[in-house]
């Protein structure tokens, strides 16, 4: 097994430490951000650190990048205190990381990606009509995190919309059926297969297979 000091990861060539750095905690979600500027310009950009922080009240996470360069989704969830959240499906990955692109904020993604905006039941920032699983979120903090100059920013869901095939009656949401893809590094991009499910674990209790 090979192995890397700090001093070592800290002399690599910058592409290949984040390349390396990126995809060695693991895979991570994919989504879709959309989000829409004061002047009517619908924004949609790809992320991958968009996490769970709690499901009562329901509130997720995500980080930016320092806005020390011109930041679309940021700028617009400032304004408009609204974004969605949308998984990245098998069959849209090319155009989902098309959305990496650093287009200027007078342009819409969705006009440069073969990806469709829709709005749903009054919610002013756009989904992406495509994705099986989105959320209509709401604003709800951030915080400035010192030692790398990224911003954490907290919403809390207002919305879901699910395919109704994937969801299971105890409202787990079958995301191997929802073909929705996770990925690994910058750039690679995988469908995860359910192995198992298991019942809530308890001290001495064996698990069951759900």
């Amino acid at each position: 097994m090979k192995h890397y000091t700090a001093q070592a990861i800290e002399e690599m060539p910058s592409r290949y430490r984040a390349h390396f750095i990126n995809s060695c905690t693991g895979f991570k979600s994919a989504n879709l951000l959309g989000t829409i500027s004061k002047d009517g310009i619908t924004n949609v950009a790809i992320f991958s650190s968009v996490t769970h922080l709690g499901s009562n009240p329901p509130l997720l996470g995500f980080i930016l990048r320092p806005t020390t360069v011109e930041r679309n989704t940021y700028d617009n969830i400032k304004k408009s205190g609204i974004f969605t959240v949308n998984h990245v499906n098998q069959n849209f990955i090319r155009e989902a990381h098309q959305t990496s692109a650093k287009y200027a904020g007078t342009i819409s993604e969705f006009k440069e990606t073969l990806l469709d905006e829709e709005f749903l039941n009054d919610f002013e920032a756009p989904y992406v009509k495509q994705s099986r699983i989105k959320l209509g979120c709401e604003y709800e903090n951030e915080y400035f995190i010192k030692e790398n100059d990224c911003i954490f920013v907290i919403g809390k869901i207002k919305h879901i919309y699910v395919d109704k095939e994937i969801q299971d009656d105890d409202g787990w949401l079958n995301l191997e059926r929802a073909q929705t893809v996770c990925i690994d590094g910058l750039d690679g991009y995988a469908l995860p297969q359910i192995l198992n499910r298991f019942s809530y674990a308890k001290p001495g209790e064996s698990l069951k297979t759900l």
